[in-house]
């Protein structure tokens, strides 16, 4: 990930399998699960995001 602060602009690898969050004008990837399967909730307050929760799974 590659960013110009001056343009506002950004440049990711898209061979890469990731999320990203927007915030006050900064790219931030999101975790993702180390093992398994799992799921990121991404909470919202006053229009911006707050904060994530991060989950996984074991399947048997």
């Amino acid at each position: 990930m590659k960013a110009n602060i001056e343009n506002m602009t950004a440049e990711i690898d898209l061979m890469k399998n990731a999320v990203y969050i927007v915030k006050d004008g900064h790219l931030v990837l999101i975790e993702t699960p180390k093992k398994g399967f799992g799921k990121q909730v991404i909470s919202w307050q006053a229009g911006k995001p707050s904060h994530y929760e991060l989950n996984y799974s074991i399947k048997l």
